[in-house]
C-alpha cells in the first residue's frame, strides 16, 4: 500500500512495517509528529482483517497521539504502535521480544506503552530489548484509572455547560465498553449518583456492572434512540455515525473512546443538534498525563495533573459556544495552536 496517498496520511513523518518471521510478528509503527519531543503513544494488539485495516488504524492513532499530547501540553510528539494479529500464548512472548527490538532500532524516536490487547506484564517483556518503554508494572503501572479520572472530569465539565451544574445524581448515563477504563468510569459514575446503563460483548463484564453498580444492561441492537442523557463510548472509536446521531436523544457525549467520529463531519452534525460533544483525545488524556510522570513517578502528582482536563474542557466549551465552532474544530486549534510553540 503506498501510505503516502492513504486518506489519514495527514504528513505524517513515517509509518514503518516491522516483520520478523522466525516469531510471526507483523507491526506498524507511526511516527506522525515530534515538534513536542520524542513520539509516544501505545501499543495496540488486535485481529484486523487486514494489513490495510491496520494501516489506517496506527495513522488515525498516531496523529490521534500528536494532538492529544500537544493539547495536553506534553513533552511528547504523537506515535503509535499496531501488531497484526493475536499470538496464541505459546507465540506471544517471542512476538513482544521482536517488537521490542523493533522499537529499539528506532533509538528513542519512539516510544511504546500498552493499549488496546496489551498488559503492563506484555510492556514488561518489551522491555527486555528496549529502554524505550513507559507505564511499566513497578513504575506507573496500569493507566486505566487514570483515563477514567479524567474522563469523570470531563463528564463533569460538561454537565456544568450543558446543566450549570456538575451533579451527576439521577442522570442516565450509557457506558459503552466495559473493559479497565469503562468499569473504573462506571465507579466514578455510580459513586456521584448516576444511573448507569452498560453495553459490552462480554456479558460476564456487564453482569459485574450490573451487580456492583444496579447498572441496566442494554444490547448493542437497542442503542439507536435510546432515552439516555450521556453517552460515554469507551470501546473501540467509530460509533459516533450519521445514523446513531440523527437518532440520539441525549445531550452529551464524552467518553474514553480513541477516533469516535465516524468522519469529522459528525462533530460538526453533534453541534447543529446541540449536543455537547467532549474531543476524544481531550477527554480520554488521562493515561498518557499518567506515564509522562515518569520517571520519577507521583501517583499524587499524576492524578492532580489528570484532573486538569476539567479546566481544558471548561475552557474549550466556552471557545466553541463564542465563536460558534463546533467542539472537535476548537480542539484541533487548540493542539495546532500547542504545537507551534
Amino acid at each position: 500500500m503506498d501510505v503516502d496517498s492513504h486518506i489519514d496520511f495527514d504528513h505524517h513523518e513515517v509509518v514503518y512495517r516491522c516483520q520478523d518471521d522466525e516469531s510471526g510478528l507483523i507491526a506498524f509503527i507511526g511516527i506522525h509528529n515530534r515538534n513536542r519531543g520524542p513520539a509516544v503513544g501505545g501499543c495496540r494488539m488486535w485481529n484486523y482483517s487486514s494489513e490495510a485495516d491496520a494501516i489506517t488504524d496506527v495513522l488515525r492513532l498516531s496523529r490521534g497521539m500528536t494532538y492529544k499530547n500537544s493539547v495536553s501540553s506534553l513533552d511528547f510528539g504523537g506515535g503509535k504502535a499496531v501488531i497484526f494479529g493475536v499470538p496464541n500464548e505459546e507465540k506471544r512472548e517471542a512476538v513482544l521480544e521482536a517488537f521490542g527490538q523493533f522499537v529499539n532500532a528506532l533509538e528513542g524516536r519512539y516510544y511504546t506503552a500498552e493499549d488496546v490487547g496489551i498488559s503492563p506484564t506484555d510492556m514488561s517483556i518489551v522491555k527486555r530489548n528496549t529502554n524505550f518503554v513507559y507505564g511499566l508494572s513497578e513504575i506507573s503501572g496500569d493507566p486505566s484509572p487514570f483515563t477514567a479520572f479524567g474522563v469523570y472530569q470531563g463528564i463533569k465539565a460538561a454537565c456544568e455547560k450543558k446543566y450549570g451544574t456538575d451533579s451527576l445524581e439521577n442522570k442516565r448515563i450509557l457506558v459503552q465498553g466495559i473493559g479497565h477504563v469503562g468499569y473504573f468510569l462506571c465507579e466514578y459514575l455510580h459513586q456521584d449518583g448516576a444511573q448507569l446503563l452498560v453495553c459490552d460483548l462480554n456479558q460476564s463484564a456487564c453482569e459485574k456492572a450490573k451487580n456492583n453498580f444496579d447498572a441496566e444492561i442494554v444490547f448493542s441492537d437497542q442503542l439507536f434512540g435510546l432515552a439516555i442523557d450521556i453517552y460515554a463510548p469507551c470501546a473501540l472509536g467509530g460509533t459516533l455515525s450519521a445514523e446513531f446521531v440523527n437518532q440520539f436523544t441525549g445531550d452529551i457525549v464524552s467518553g474514553a473512546a480513541n477516533n469516535q467520529l465516524v468522519t469529522p463531519s459528525i462533530g460538526d452534525l453533534l453541534h447543529e443538534k446541540g449536543v455537547l460533544y467532549a474531543p476524544d483525545y481531550v477527554i480520554n488524556a488521562g493515561g498518557i498525563i499518567n506515564i509522562s510522570f515518569e520517571p520519577d513517578y507521583s501517583s499524587v502528582a499524576a492524578k492532580q495533573r489528570v484532573a486538569k482536563i476539567r479546566t481544558t474542557l471548561r475552557d474549550l466549551f466556552e471557545r466553541s459556544e463564542s465563536e460558534n465552532v463546533p467542539t472537535y474544530r476548537v480542539a484541533d486549534e487548540m493542539a495546532l495552536e500547542n504545537l507551534k510553540q
